[in-house]
């Protein structure tokens, strides 16, 4: 006797199911968040660049910064935006409304030409921006110079 003949016999009616199985919808949800979870990062980083080691470089302060990027073959990028050279002092003004006290760091490969970045700081400074910031890591067994720090003799 088969399932509906058992509950036609018994005088119940076919009803329909009022749940909903969950099961799949969860599954779905937790691949996505895996998925963003791994994506994310690779997101915000902008161009792999290899900075260079600074033992005495001081930590920067926490505020919002414009950030320009070289990478190895002297590419410039505003933010997440490719900019040409000569138009990055106009585009950090456009972006700032004006605002020439807002603090710019220079993310620039190790690789990259010594030309590329000084052009980069002429374009800076042309266009009245002095709040720069060559940005480094920290060597290893570095430490951050304190105010008391005696310059050295270079003889």
């Amino acid at each position: 006797m088969g399932v509906l003949e058992a509950m036609r016999s018994r005088g119940s009616e076919l009803r329909p199911q009022a749940d909903i199985n969950v099961t799949p919808l969860v599954d779905v949800m937790l691949v996505l968040l895996i998925v963003f979870m791994v994506t994310a990062p690779m997101l915000t980083a902008g161009l792999p660049v290899d900075l260079p080691k600074a033992a005495t470089a001081p930590p920067l302060e926490r505020s919002e910064p414009i950030v320009v990027t070289l990478d190895r073959d002297g590419n410039v990028q505003l933010g997440d935006t490719g900019v040409a050279v000569d138009g990055l002092g106009d585009a950090i003004l456009t972006l700032t409304a004006g605002d020439r006290t807002r603090a710019v760091h220079i993310r620039a490969d190790r690789e990259c030409r010594h030309g590329a970045v000084v052009a980069v700081l002429d374009q800076l400074g042309a266009h009245g921006l002095s709040r720069v910031a060559i940005l480094t890591e920290r060597a290893p067994g570095g430490r951050a110079p304190r105010h008391d720090d005696k310059p050295r003799d270079p003889r």
